[in-house]
């Protein structure tokens, strides 16, 4: 079983979730919260294809995104010797066992347990010790002001509605904590086709920009999140971060990916990987 700590959840509504300081956009009452219930399902049938990817991962220094982009030249990570971290949405917790290998004390959370069966089973290979919980980063079952840093690579980043997540994560940091989160391109996402049988992203828009939130593709059984620039900007302040960078990786010219949604030559030209930066106020 997962290791489970600090279960009290301090600071939330009653129905277990934070309070957004915006207005999310409307969903109807099929999409209301079944988000969590279809990733958990799709993670958890997903976890074996990412178990392998996982392992190569804890195995190899940071490196970032779908074009593996090295942190020698991302230069995303602060410095976390004895900081309290937490990685939301952590899959099979790579990004955490990078972390503790740099002195962090970090805790990981997820919603699949297939994921988290895999990261326990690296922590035993690599000796490393860390918590890991089975829950939503949505509502965290954590105190308040826990953590110093809170990180995501493409897990509460894409696969948590921002309207809950970002007031959670706000409220499980200390004064003057970061949070760092990384997942696709506000430009790519317009640009995607519905599936990889449709090919990769190409120089048309093919989704409006306004109104960007939720996304289902076809063929998927998870649902995504995703936000124009604008209304990350109006969120986070809100939700009281001051926001330090937003980062637009662009890939070496000889970099390559297993994902098919985009191809390097979309991704030199424009951005189709962001990362945003922020510290609690």
């Amino acid at each position: 079983e997962c290791q489970v700590v600090a279960l009290e959840v301090a600071g939330s509504n009653p129905a277990g979730h934070p309070t957004s300081p915006l207005q999310s956009p409307p969903m109807t009452t099929d999409e209301t919260g079944d988000h969590i219930a279809r990733n958990r399902a799709a993670w958890n049938t997903s976890a074996a294809e990412y178990a392998g990817p996982g392992r190569r991962n804890w195995a190899s220094e940071p490196s970032w995104g779908i074009w593996s982009i090295p942190e020698s030249e991302a230069h995303l990570l602060p410095d976390v010797e004895r900081l309290d971290t937490i990685e939301l949405g952590c899959g099979t917790g790579y990004v955490s066992a990078w972390l503790a290998r740099r002195g962090a004390r970090p805790v990981g959370i997820d919603l699949s347990e297939n994921q988290l069966a895999t990261a326990r089973a690296l922590l035993d290979e690599h000796d490393l010790h860390f918590p890991l919980i089975q829950g939503s980063a949505e509502a965290a079952p954590l105190a308040d002001a826990s953590f110093d840093l809170a990180i995501s690579e493409y897990g509460a980043a894409i696969w948590c509605d921002p309207y809950r997540w970002i007031p959670e994560a706000a409220r499980l940091l200390r004064p003057a904590g970061r949070l760092i989160f990384l997942g696709n391109a506000a430009l790519l996402v317009l640009a995607m086709t519905e599936s990889d049988a449709d090919g990769p992203a190409g120089t048309e828009l093919r989704r409006d920009y306004f109104g960007m939130h939720r996304y289902e593709w076809v063929g998927e059984e998870g649902v995504e999140f995703h936000l124009n620039h604008g209304d990350w900007i109006r969120l986070l302040r809100a939700s009281g971060f001051e926001i330090e960078d937003l980062i637009e990786l662009r890939p070496s010219g000889d970099a390559t990916t297993r994902y098919p949604y985009v191809t390097l030559e979309w991704a030199r030209r424009w951005p189709c990987e962001e990362v945003w930066v922020a510290r609690r106020t």
